[in-house]
């Protein structure tokens, strides 16, 4: 039986640098970017986003002595285009609103300024 919401993981790994992954569920797989510096913590400030291969839906509850999961929970897409997603994350501290953004470079990640109200978030 599938899960009501597709799951996401945010894994953080101290090897070979301390970074962190962001895995979302989708098309039966995780697909997953590597975010150095963490999740933007405010809108002034994108992420570097980097494409990494995808991984096994197993890998959502997946930690090592390396890697531990530093937030996880479901997401909801709310608008895509050729460039740019715009999602909902709902893990442990509420949901926050977020956007990958397609660049000549690799990609970006924004915390969105309008954020969802905690409520919604059932």
């Amino acid at each position: 039986m599938s899960a009501p919401h597709p799951v996401f993981v945010l894994h953080e790994h101290d090897q070979p640098r301390h970074h962190f992954d962001l895995r979302l569920e989708e098309n039966g797989v995780l697909r997953s970017w590597a975010v150095p510096k963490g999740m933007p913590t405010d809108s002034a400030h994108d992420r570097l986003a980097v494409p990494v291969g995808d991984h096994e839906l197993d890998h959502a509850t997946y930690e090592d002595a390396a890697k531990r999961i530093a937030d996880t929970g479901w997401w909801e897409l709310e608008d895509r285009n050729a460039r740019r997603s715009v999602f909902v994350l709902h893990g442990r501290r509420g949901p926050r609103r977020y956007a990958l953004i397609s660049t000549d470079a690799g990609a970006l990640l924004h915390l969105v300024r309008e954020q969802p109200d905690a409520a919604r978030s059932v």
